[in-house]
């Protein structure tokens, strides 16, 4: 169960021609109402992609009637024709559902500077358009993949409404969002408003504490739309929980797929004098290629860890700093504590516990291990 399940959608994806391997490659999601609220956030990255050009217009509004998007090729730094191509995707979408273009969402995925087949893109919305149905929202989430090994959905059921959601991305994942595609669906009657709100309260603690190779994608989109076919209005609070939980569920399972990797790593720094000093330093913990590195070679390494946390601006007093792995007190004010050989890192989940004795503020950041599968995997071309 997937995008399809809340009331009010269809969905579909097809193969279009764009991957090499004639997999899936167009999805199409269409909200058939009776409400069209919605809210979007893009990367950060100041290098977008012509279909966040694109669609940063379109979602203004609060209102976006269906989302296409496709995987084989990100239209990223492809010119005018290539802003042309997402141009005219968003209006033959529109002619066939019989919306406006400025209410269509457009999505790309894949090599940057790959110009897509404008034709091939047409003719998969055609065909998209032609196998739409309320039970076709596995097969849009296997047409958004590029180099994820599984698609990622989940759904979370609220008190007589449900919000269900898919993504890809399995590289590329970096905080302000992470590489990725995501498109969520909800029966709830949400007001656009109010959903913006809601969605940026959950990707600031999901999507955005994802940081598994430090690079920032230029294409990443998540969407929401809300249909209110439930008839019911859940309270602000209740919805954004809902939300919040599923986009943690999407966010476990790009960091599960990421490319490569042979271990999840949470790291959770803790008593920290605000959340921002939290997340500052997991971050940068999580982009340490020698920490990663160590992991990978199961080496508990927590000096690593302190060099990468006096990289930081946040609070804390360098000679009094606690770390754990896998609830190992390796570090204790700041020198040696408890025998590293106790800390078994064979298994693929890895924990990392950062004591900074600043305050009470607490935030988790999610990354891999640094391994030879994830270098070679992105030494060759692939969308």
């Amino acid at each position: 169960m997937t995008i399809t399940h809340p009331v009010g959608f269809r969905a579909a994806g097809v193969p279009a021609g764009l991957k090499s391997t004639g997999a899936k490659d167009v999805a199409l999601v269409v909200n058939d109402g009776p409400r069209h609220d919605s809210a979007s956030v893009f990367t950060a990255n100041r290098c977008k992609a012509n279909p966040i050009l694109w669609s940063q217009e379109v979602v203004k509004d609060g209102v976006v009637r269906a989302v296409v998007l496709n995987s084989g090729g990100a239209n990223c730094y492809t010119g005018a024709d290539g802003f042309q191509t997402t141009h005219s995707v968003a209006e033959r979408v529109a002619e066939r559902v019989g919306v406006g273009a400025v209410d269509v969402v457009v999505c790309s995925t894949g090599l940057i500077g790959l110009a897509n087949s404008r034709d091939d893109l047409l003719a998969g919305v055609d065909a998209a358009h032609a196998a739409l149905s309320d039970s076709g929202g596995d097969d849009a989430a296997h047409a958004i993949m590029t180099t994820d090994s599984v698609s990622k959905q989940a759904v979370v059921e609220g008190a007589g409404w449900r919000i269900g959601g898919m993504a890809k991305g399995a590289g590329m994942l970096a905080p302000a969002l992470a590489t990725m595609l995501v498109v969520i669906t909800t029966d709830a009657v949400v007001p656009a408003a109010e959903l913006d709100g809601a969605l940026r309260a959950a990707t600031r603690v999901s999507f955005d504490r994802l940081d598994s190779d430090g690079c920032m994608s230029t294409n990443d989109t998540v969407t929401v739309m809300a249909s209110g076919a439930s008839g019911i209005t859940p309270s602000l609070p209740d919805f954004t929980e809902a939300l919040t939980q599923l986009c943690i569920d999407l966010a476990m399972q790009l960091l599960r797929d990421a490319e490569g990797a042979d271990h999840e790593i949470a790291i959770t720094t803790v008593n920290a004098a605000s959340e921002d000093d939290a997340v500052e330093v997991g971050r940068s913990v999580a982009r340490s290629n020698l920490f990663k590195a160590a992991v990978f070679g199961k080496d508990p390494n927590w000096g690593r860890v302190l060099a990468s946390m006096g990289t930081t601006q946040a609070v804390f007093d360098p000679a009094d700093l606690d770390v754990a792995m896998n609830g190992v007190w390796v570090c204790r004010q700041s020198t040696p504590a408890e025998d590293p050989t106790r800390v078994d890192l064979a298994p693929r989940e890895v924990t990392v516990t950062i004591d900074l004795k600043s305050g009470t503020e607490r935030a988790t950041v999610w990354t891999n291990d640094l391994t030879h599968a994830y270098v070679h995997e992105n030494s060759a071309s692939s969308s």
